[in-house]
């Protein structure tokens, strides 16, 4: 296929986004801008999903080594089943959050153009970063996401909470964007180039502490998006402050981008460097996994906990590539690990996005996020308090749901590698995250509210949250498909190896 058609969806997102701004700004009529734009948003979302399964059936893989070779151009951007199945996520949480954040956006602010021509721009810099092969746009695409990402935190310009959230943000992500880019450098000056693959070809002759660390310093850059700990800090009050949707958005988006370009970078460019990643790997995971799921214990708002929650679910997947890691490039079991954290993402993500449509309906109708407010829920709508029962099992790794299959896979994937400490500390966490999500169960089912009057949901809504619930259990009952679709993906990635 022609370039032009393997870029079709990030045409397709772009244009999309520019004419609901466009639109916005020259309709007077706020009634038709109401109605219009978040539809026309959902149809954005909805016609690039469509181009990426168009492009899916015919994308070879991506040949790295014969790009590099001498006389012919090094690419910036891969077009590879690895990279259009983040592209897929990506799309799914611009949907999903769109389709979750009408009523909260028409209730809270009257930029309504810009808040949805900015998500759309916000999944285009995902798709831009999973498929980035060189230094150079990992670094573009990563500030895209990170200056959308800071303009919809601090969407909300007369909340307090909203421009403060907005403004840590913005300093965490500027030291972290600092210092990988110092990262860059130096590895760029070990090896003379910025192309992932050329870096491949050029590490043998190269010292291994320039490159640890400059390893190190990438991955501060790399840990701020996923919110691994120590690089997490920005997380609890980025999504306590920014509007809900938007902290939706930022629990899934960022993450799978964050995480898509880490791959990336250790699947072609440090494949066969004679170092161990896995003892850092796995530090951080553990680290990263018991902070999140300690610190939300003490939680009371619902934003912060899910904050904290996120961070420990980072943790889970970063076990993946630490099995991945510890396994030998001859080795059969070489990706085993990559397609286990595809396959929790895919089951994250509709997991995450549902408890936090349950949250913006909630929001919307009580004014408040906090935990204790969610007493006798199962009285005002048993459908949602059902609905958060399955997402909550989904989190904490309980069957039948597909957070059950996600952490099978990836700590199954460590296993296979022999890091039982590892698999052992995820079990463990994923243990104690029991205590704090049946917390806020405890308070639906069992606590009696002050307030009792039925809880009505728009259709959109109503939508999400089914949408969400089947595909939580459909990936549990049904798993082989999407079990499939994740092995098939991270093959494509690593073909080459």
């Amino acid at each position: 296929m022609d370039a032009l058609r393997l870029l079709t969806p990030e045409i397709t997102i772009t244009i999309f986004a520019f004419a609901i701004i466009s639109l916005d700004i020259a309709w007077n009529d706020e009634n038709k801008s109401r109605r219009i734009l978040p539809w026309l948003a959902f149809a954005g979302g909805l016609a690039t999903l469509l181009m990426i399964f168009y492009i899916w059936p015919h994308v070879d893989q991506y040949n790295y080594t014969a790009a590099t070779d001498a006389g012919r151009e090094v690419p910036m951007l891969a077009v590879d089943r690895m990279s259009l199945f983040f592209k897929m996520i990506a799309v799914l949480t611009v949907i999903l959050v769109g389709l979750s954040a009408g009523e909260y956006v028409e209730k809270h602010t009257p930029f309504r153009g810009e808040f949805y021509g900015l998500m759309l721009l916000a999944g285009l810099s995902i798709m831009l970063l999973v498929s980035s092969t060189n230094l150079i746009m990992i670094y573009l695409a990563l500030e895209f996401l990170s200056i959308t990402s800071y303009i919809l935190t601090g969407f909300l310009r007369r909340d307090a909470r909203s421009i403060e959230a907005a403004l840590k943000y913005f300093l965490y992500g500027a030291l972290a964007s600092g210092v990988m880019l110092y990262g860059f450098s130096l590895l760029y000056g070990a090896t003379g180039s910025v192309d992932l693959a050329t870096i491949a070809g050029s590490l043998e002759t190269t010292q291994a502490g320039l490159v640890v660390a400059a390893v190190i310093l990438m991955l501060a850059g790399f840990g701020f998006k996923i919110a691994l700990v120590p690089f997490h800090q920005w997380s609890p009050d980025a999504y306590e402050g920014a509007p809900t949707p938007i902290t939706a958005f930022l629990s899934v988006g960022p993450k799978a981008a964050g995480l898509a370009v880490l791959i990336r970078v250790m699947v072609v460019a440090l494949p066969a460097f004679d170092v161990n990643w896995t003892p850092i790997l796995s530090l951080v995971a553990i680290f990263t996994m018991s902070v999140g799921n300690l610190v939300a214990l003490w939680q009371t708002n619902m934003k912060r906990m899910l904050a904290y929650s996120s961070i420990a679910q980072a943790g889970y997947m970063l076990v993946g590539l630490a099995a991945w890691s510890a396994a030998p490039p001859s080795a059969v079991a070489y990706l085993g690990g990559v397609d286990a954290i595809m396959l929790f993402l895919l089951a994250y993500m509709f997991t995450n996005l549902g408890v936090f449509a349950i949250a913006i309906i909630l929001e919307n109708q009580m004014g408040t996020s906090e935990i204790a407010d969610y007493a006798g829920l199962i009285r005002r709508s048993p459908y949602l308090s059902v609905a958060l029962l399955i997402f909550f099992l989904s989190l904490v790794g309980i069957p039948p749901t597909s957070g059950f299959i996600g952490k099978l896979f990836v700590f199954g994937a460590a296993v296979n590698q022999g890091l039982y400490v590892l698999a052992l500390f995820g079990v463990f966490n994923s243990v104690i995250s029991v205590a704090y999500y049946f917390g806020v169960l405890r308070n639906v089912f069992f606590e009696k509210g002050s307030d009792e009057s039925p809880i009505r949901v728009g259709v959109a809504m109503n939508t999400v949250v089914t949408i969400t619930v089947v595909m939580t259990l459909l990936i549990a009952l049904y798993g082989q498909p999407f079990i499939q679709l994740a092995a098939d993906s991270a093959q494509i990635l690593a073909a080459n190896f």
